[in-house]
């Protein structure tokens, strides 16, 4: 079982629109993929028009019970299962904080699952917290959209710059581009100069898509209704380096 994350520590980079078509895309390969929303805003399974389980609040999830592998929930796409997140999933950090070993809870809470998936991703909250840092320590990889603005290389910067203070695996993060807007010379500056600096940035980059956008009103993964469009048909091809990186 391999898990990615899809993380970023800024907000509105498209973290989520990734997630949900890396997750459709693992699953179309043949693999057995689950998706856990970890955003207490739920986004992923708004997108797969999967209601979350009340049940699962944020201060047993980590506890590697039942409940968790019970609020799993089928989306409408072969092999392709979902963990919804709720709105108790905002209290993560302040129940994290009263657990002995609180950095590493996410790996028990995946416990009751392990063996019953190929690949299981992450769709992160954007923040540095106690569950960010169980993500950084538990993850395969983890893929981190960046518009290539000034901002959010900074963003980027201050992620390297925490996993070297903590003692993660700067190795495990795999920046790519995302909402790129070729018209505009300061995302291609920027792109250049974040590839010039950093060799595990992935090839494959996200274009600024409308098509993207309508996941929202298709409520779907942009691959299952969009795909010959260039900007969804670039999520095809991140999953296949995400795919030669982490699946053997």
């Amino acid at each position: 079982m391999k898990l990615i994350a899809c993380y970023s520590n800024k907000g509105g980079v498209g973290k989520t629109a990734a997630s949900v078509n890396l997750a459709y895309a693992s699953a179309l390969s043949g693999n057995r993929t689950l998706l856990c929303d970890l955003d207490p805003q739920g986004a992923s399974g708004f997108y797969f028009r999967v209601k979350p389980s009340e049940k699962l609040k944020s201060n047993i999830f980590f506890e590697g019970t039942k409940k968790f592998a019970n609020a799993i929930r089928e989306t409408d796409f072969h092999n392709l299962d979902l963990l919804p997140a709720n709105i108790s999933f905002r209290d993560f950090d302040i129940f994290l904080s009263r657990m002995k070993k609180s950095r590493s809870r996410l790996n028990k809470a995946l416990k009751p699952v392990d063996g019953e998936y190929d690949m299981i991703l992450l769709d992160c909250p954007p923040n540095i917290s106690l569950l960010s840092e169980n993500v950084f320590k538990v993850a395969d990889g983890i893929v981190v959209p960046v518009i290539p603005t000034t901002l959010s290389q900074r963003t980027l910067k201050q992620l390297y710059e925490f996993f070297k203070e903590q003692g993660y695996q700067a190795s495990k993060i795999f920046p790519f581009f995302s909402m790129v807007q070729q018209s505009k010379s300061l995302h291609l500056e920027t792109m250049e100069a974040i590839r010039t600096g950093n060799k595990q940035v992935l090839n494959t980059w996200i274009p600024f898509s409308t098509h993207i956008e309508r996941m929202g009103i298709h409520r779907a993964p942009a691959l299952s209704y969009g795909e010959k469009e260039e900007a969804v048909a670039a999520y095809a091809q991140l999953w296949q380096e995400v795919q030669r990186l982490f699946v053997h």
